[in-house]
């Protein structure tokens, strides 16, 4: 269950603490409080803002659940055991609770029940149901950061590119010293129109322009297509930023409300984003009914 911790290694070590006694003054090292980390000013790119190059991947299970959520069998666990299972985890929505207007907490419920059920077929209706990611469409913002697949940041003067495994998602920020980029969404796109800023050494990113389509996770969480997205990316040290993202949908809250959580600078000598190109994992299941069965 969430919030069971294992103590017995915290209490050897205080009982070793207490037996050698308190280190003096001089010599005591401040162990800093988890997620805590000293102020920090980031290296800067040739026109002087935070450099954010690099691959990123959250370690959170918030694309399970965004809230707080118990490890769970996942679909076919008959043929599946424990490799189709899915882990609990701590939830990184801010206060604990998604303030649904009670309309949309209805929705929400029938989206987790149907998140398996896939309708192909030219019916307008035929995204109500089955999680897109398991459809293996783009997954959003701000889902596409916190899958459970690195991320690369590309960063140029006047755009940073996002470079997603998943799916070959792809997102193009435009900063706002390009006065040539139109301040409005072109059209409705599933990872929305982002524009970006830098407030001292925070990436400001407000998105809009999204359809209706995408999911924050796989539990059913969802938006409309008056989602607003604004983000905060922030070094907090060589190796991690801060991630912070503002959601306001008037259609389905009731309230703007935030989730937040670490990104974690991948550090292998070679790494690299790899080929997840999902579509050949799904073709079968969106389209096997209209396949030709040959006897054999």
């Amino acid at each position: 269950m969430i919030g069971f911790v294992i103590v017995a290694g915290a209490v050897f070590m205080l009982m070793a603490g207490r037996a050698t006694g308190q280190a003096s003054g001089a010599s005591a090292v401040k162990v800093p409080t988890p997620g805590q980390f000293p102020l920090y000013r980031a290296p800067r790119t040739a026109d002087g803002k935070p450099d954010l190059n690099g691959i990123w991947q959250a370690f959170v299970t918030a694309d399970i659940d965004v809230q707080d959520h118990d490890a769970q069998a996942g679909p076919r666990p008959d043929m599946m055991g424990v490799y189709g299972a899915w882990p609990g985890g701590q939830g990184v929505v801010e206060g604990g609770e998604i303030p649904y207007k009670p309309e949309a907490l209805a929705k929400k419920k029938e989206n987790t029940e149907k998140r398996m059920v896939v309708n192909i077929t030219s019916d307008p209706h035929r995204h109500d149901t089955g999680d897109p990611e398991l459809k293996c469409y783009m997954p959003g913002v701000p889902r596409a950061n916190y899958m459970p697949f690195p991320f690369q940041i590309i960063q140029t003067p006047h755009v940073i590119m996002m470079a997603y495994e998943y799916a070959r998602a792809l997102r193009t920020i435009y900063m706002e010293n390009d006065k040539t980029i139109p301040q409005e969404p072109p059209a409705d796109s599933w990872m929305g129109w982002s524009r970006g800023h830098f407030e001292g050494d925070t990436l400001v990113v407000d998105s809009k322009g999204f359809v209706p389509y995408s999911w924050f996770d796989r539990a059913g969480d969802y938006h409309s297509d008056s989602l607003h997205v604004v983000e905060r990316y922030t070094q907090a040290s060589p190796y991690h930023i801060m991630y912070e993202a503002t959601i306001e949908d008037p259609s389905v809250f009731t309230r703007p409300w935030k989730m937040s959580f670490p990104l974690y600078r991948r550090m292998e000598k070679n790494i690299q984003l790899v080929d997840f190109n999902c579509t050949e994992f799904v073709l079968d299941l969106l389209y096997g009914q209209y396949s030709k069965k040959v006897d054999k």
